[in-house]
């Protein structure tokens, strides 16, 4: 059975054209906890999807500041992750966990 912090790790699926575009090079592209390290990331995938992990590469986009009716807010920082997988593997990121 996975552990239950794995599921905290990996928030959810990126699915953009760029994300998907990725797929063909078995790469995945998740979003994840601000505070995830790479091999924390690594482990939680490798667990949730029993799959195997050569690479994870990490980018933070940091929140925009925006207005809506004349009150400005600002966005969370995003931090996503991507997956690089081992050949012959693969996951279905539209199916559920």
């Amino acid at each position: 059975m996975t552990d239950l912090r794995h599921y905290d790790v990996v928030v959810s699926p990126v699915i953009t054209e760029k994300s998907t575009m990725l797929s063909e090079n078995n790469q995945v592209v998740f979003k994840v906890a601000p505070k995830a390290t790479k091999s924390e990331i690594k482990a939680a995938v490798e667990a949730l999807f029993g799959v195997k992990v050569t690479a994870v590469n990490t980018t933070t986009r940091k929140g925009k500041v925006k207005r809506f009716k004349g009150v400005v807010g600002r966005q969370s920082d995003v931090k996503k992750a991507i997956v690089t997988l081992a050949e012959g593997q693969s996951i279905d990121v539209s199916t559920g966990l």
